[in-house]
């Protein structure tokens, strides 16, 4: 009798955490949150243009917490978030992996991306002026130094990692350990990849 009742619980968790299986604009949620989205132009490590749009979608829990944290940065540092990627589609994973087989920055498509399940999201602050915040390295950079704790920062580049950090994870989000820009949601796991294709503006 226990081991049903385990079971059931197991089951039942598992198809809450499923409730939320839309893909949604990220812009009809907070419109105020800043974009570039590089694998919609060719300026990105792939060379190539991979995305039909520039929008950016995400799930839309992840992009309601994400609302609060530009909340929160604007409230406290009267700063902005700028997104670079959210929902990723299965198909441009493939594409990235063909070029860059590298599992250390970029995910095997054959178990999928954090960002396949709309549950990622790469980023960064801008001030009041707009301007990028120094985190030490641009977007996408495959070196050591982008890892989050990268000791050789200067103080400015620190505190604007912490910064980062401290409000993303006040949200639910982690930040992953090679890449101060990459952030996933909590429970990431939970969420099934969606086959979900982008479309031209």
């Amino acid at each position: 009798m226990k081991k049903l009742i385990f079971i059931l619980l197991v089951v039942t968790g598992a198809i809450f955490a499923q409730h939320d299986t839309s893909i949604v604009y990220l812009g009809d949620i907070d419109s105020t949150i800043l974009t570039d989205v590089k694998y919609a132009t060719s300026d990105n490590f792939t060379g190539k243009v991979l995305y039909p749009t520039a929008k950016v979608y995400t799930r839309k829990i992840v992009g309601e917490a994400l609302a609060s944290v530009n909340e929160y940065l604007k409230s406290n540092y009267g700063y902005t978030l700028k997104v670079f990627d959210a929902f990723r589609p299965l198909s441009v994973q493939k594409q990235m992996w063909e070029i860059f087989p590298d599992p250390n920055y970029v995910a095997d498509p054959k178990t999928g991306s954090r960002h396949n399940r709309g549950a990622a999201v790469d980023l960064t602050i801008v001030d009041e002026n707009g301007n990028e915040l120094d985190m030490g390295t641009p977007y996408d950079d495959f070196t050591e130094k982008a890892h989050f704790a990268y000791p050789d920062l200067t103080d400015e580049q620190r505190k604007n990692r912490d910064i980062l950090n401290e409000a993303m994870s006040k949200y639910g989000f982690t930040v992953l350990k090679s890449e101060w820009w990459h952030f996933d949601y909590k429970d990431w796991k939970n969420y099934s990849i969606i086959d979900f294709k982008l479309t031209e503006d």
